[in-house]
């Protein structure tokens, strides 16, 4: 069992949901990032997403392509992200998703990528433009080194194609909630259930929501019906606008905490077990 069924299996024996963040590996630097992410962890982060920066993110809108420029503009790539990654793993069990596109990946050596990356304490990869039926020739170094290969679910899928995909994916199902690049609609729950209901029926894995999720509202209307909540471009644009400020963890670790207490289940007093309600709502 790696780190991301672990810590669903934990979640879901305390009646929990995953709170899954995004991170561009990088922006403004690494050091930065790698700072960052312990306080994220500590703050309530699930499970973590690390973007690799790639010149042409197709699937991303203007907050995360704008920082996947600022990262590459640092020199950030993907040799010095499994680095960081090896150094975060001596004092964190907090499970990770290199979050990328094929070309890095390709560019590295698919083999050598898969085993340097389990070296590092990677435990899943989520490359959004391998499409499934071309998986296979990544699939075959990444599963014998436990690495789960995250599968990408869209409202425009078909129950054809979603038996296709949920046969090969690991790890859990991340659904996008809304067509079109990250953070730029606003999902609708009513919208989504059918398609989640529908994927539920065709696979066991966890199954985690993302695109356009960005307060704690709507991380509470999503995590009665999944099993994780994934925030993206709206941590980037915060660290963005906040990034300068002195007690930027601080403040950070605030802003992770008010979402995570949305994937906690209210308890019959109305506020969220143990914690006080929480700010925006």
């Amino acid at each position: 069992m790696n780190r991301i069924e672990k810590r669903f299996r934990t979640l879901r024996s305390r009646g929990e949901k995953a709170l899954i963040l995004y991170l561009t590996a990088g922006d403004p630097n690494l050091q930065r990032t790698e700072a960052l992410i312990p306080v994220l962890e500590e703050a309530g982060a699930d499970i973590l997403e690390i973007g690799v920066p790639f010149s042409d993110p197709t699937a991303d809108g203007p907050v995360i392509q704008e920082a996947a420029q600022r990262s590459l503009r640092a020199g950030t790539n993907l040799a010095a992200i499994l680095d960081m990654i090896a150094r975060l793993r001596r004092a964190s069990d907090l499970p990770i998703v290199l979050f990328t596109y094929y070309n890095p990946v390709f560019a590295y050596g698919n083999e050598r990528f898969a085993r340097q990356a389990a070296a590092a304490g990677v435990d899943g990869l989520l490359v959004v433009d391998l499409p499934p039926e071309e998986a296979a020739e990544l699939r075959q170094f990444t599963h014998p080194r436990g690495l789960d290969l995250i599968a990408l679910v869209a409202p425009t899928t078909d129950d054809r194609r979603l038996a296709g995909i949920v046969r090969g994916a690991a790890g859990f199902i991340y659904y996008i909630s809304v067509t079109g690049v990250t953070g730029t609609k606003t999902p609708k729950v009513a919208e989504a259930l059918p398609d989640l209901q529908r994927i539920r029926r065709r696979t066991d894995l966890p199954v985690a929501v993302g695109f356009g999720i960005s307060t704690p509202a709507q991380v509470r209307s999503f995590a009665a019906h999944a099993d994780g909540v994934i925030i993206g471009s709206a941590l980037v644009k915060w660290l963005a606008v906040h990034g300068e400020e002195r007690d930027l963890f601080a403040r950070a670790a605030l802003f992770v905490r008010e979402i995570k207490a949305a994937t906690i289940p209210r308890s019959e007093g109305g506020d969220e077990k143990g914690q006080a309600p929480t700010a925006g709502e």
